[in-house]
């Protein structure tokens, strides 16, 4: 199959090797934001679950199970996976080593 492409494409995400990361950033947002507004939504906003408000003597939030969620609620993990599977693929295997243990705490 041979070396990776530099270049991109509209479906791919353009390949970053560890250097000029100003140039590689600038891309990777610009492909993001052309994927949907939703995907570029979620790497900015983040992902959180959705919850239910309840009244018991204090007001208290409780994670809305997933067979509740509203339309949108549904499709907010899908913006973020976009988004994960662009970044995933943007980067070589070491750097991907790297990043694939982080979370929203830190890595």
């Amino acid at each position: 199959m041979g070396e990776l492409q530099e270049e991109g494409s509209v479906n791919i995400p353009p390949i970053w090797d560890g250097t000029n990361y100003d140039y590689s950033k600038a891309r990777m947002i610009a492909f993001l934001k052309s994927m949907d507004n939703k995907t570029w939504k979620a790497v900015v906003k983040g992902r959180t679950h959705p919850v239910v408000t309840t009244k018991e003597c204090t007001l208290t939030y409780v994670l809305n199970p997933k067979e509740e969620w509203s339309k949108e609620e549904d499709e907010e993990p899908l913006a973020n996976s976009k988004a994960l599977n662009a970044i995933f693929n943007e980067v070589d295997k070491d750097m991907f080593r790297l990043i694939n243990t982080c979370t929203e705490e830190g890595c």
